[in-house]
């Protein structure tokens, strides 16, 4: 098992500034580094100030010069947002610019909000075809004079100006869950990243069962699949109650941006009143507790050592999750410290 850090910005109220987050975000990622972890990935989203991260790409350029050692991934590209060619060029310039470290990990994207601004009329289902289309054609623009007559796009023989580092290009990893989605990435010869969010075990069964189903009508080489899940390390048991209270604060809010129905003034969304979020039983505290990967090192280990059975390549330490920054760094070192050295 190997293991990398999921990490953003996030911003909840108007008085936090944009710079602490930022050193922040960058004091998070040389602990990955100097741990050790074999990655650090940060998505794309726009307009939020709930996951604040406009290009991906950059962040992890910037990124490059805080660390030595650890890969760079997007986790994720929104696909339907880019141009294959863009998309190329720019993945292929950062693979330069960061010594051939980035992996490019790609998704259709899940917010409605982002949608409307961004590309008004698409539905999730355009969305899933713009990205079947756009990322086969990324290995045929870096290897060169890729020419394109498609649904989406069209274009005459194209090469990625630069060419990446890497000598295939970046690994790509394609966001997961229908059967459909990782019989797309596995038979592409695409790894697969999957979470299943606040689901818990089952979904993180299923996930992998479609994942082997995938690879079983596939003659190719068999791909990686990591797993994405909020985690927290608590220093005792009362330490991880309150862990669970605040991740359920994020999902509730997670779900708020999700349903895309409340107002957003200045990139955050209309606050949730505390009826309205114990109102939402599906989040509770209890099922936080029980489906996240949170609870004392000992706890955190044994889960993490089912989803190994279960043949899982990377775990990667979703942070995001409202708490302050000092207690993501201290849950943080509790991984580094007392969750890492039981896999190695």
């Amino acid at each position: 098992m190997e293991f990398s850090l999921f990490v953003h910005m996030e911003r909840l109220t108007p008085d936090q500034p944009h710079d602490q987050l930022n050193e922040e975000f960058i004091a998070l990622c040389k602990m990955a580094d100097e741990a050790g972890m074999r990655a650090i990935w940060t998505g794309e989203h726009h307009g939020m100030e709930f996951t604040i991260a406009p290009n991906p790409l950059m962040s992890l350029v910037n990124i490059a010069h805080h660390t030595k050692n650890v890969r760079l991934g997007t986790g994720t590209v929104i696909a339907p947002f880019w141009h294959p060619i863009k998309l190329a060029g720019e993945a292929a310039s950062a693979d330069l610019l960061t010594g051939g470290r980035i992996e490019l990990g790609i998704a259709r994207g899940a917010y409605s909000y982002e949608y409307e601004r961004l590309r008004p009329g698409m539905d999730a289902w355009e969305a899933g075809q713009r990205m079947r289309e756009i990322t086969p054609l990324l290995r045929k623009l870096w290897a060169g004079d890729c020419a394109h007559e498609g649904e989406y796009f069209q274009f005459p023989a194209t090469t990625s100006a630069p060419k990446p580092v890497q000598p295939d290009g970046p690994p790509i990893w394609i966001a997961a869950r229908d059967p459909n989605s990782h019989e797309f990435g596995v038979h592409n010869g695409f790894n697969i990243q999957v979470t299943p969010l606040w689901m818990g075990m089952s979904e993180i069964e299923t996930l992998m069962g479609r994942f082997d189903d995938a690879c079983a009508s596939h003659d190719g080489p068999r791909p990686k699949i990591m797993l994405l899940h909020h985690t927290y390390v608590g220093a005792d048991e009362a330490d991880v109650a309150v862990a669970a209270q605040e991740l359920s604060r994020f999902y509730c809010y997670f779900g708020a941006w999700f349903q895309n129905k409340r107002p957003v003034s200045q990139g955050l969304i209309a606050p949730l009143t505390e009826d309205e979020m114990a109102a939402n039983t599906l989040m509770a505290p209890e099922n936080m507790a029980r489906d996240l990967t949170i609870g004392t090192a000992d706890q955190v280990i044994d889960r993490i050592r089912r989803y190994a059975d279960l043949g899982y390549d990377e775990y990667s330490f979703w942070i995001d999750s409202g708490m302050s920054f000092d207690r993501k760094r201290a849950s943080l070192q509790r991984f580094i410290d007392d969750v890492m050295p039981a896999f190695q």
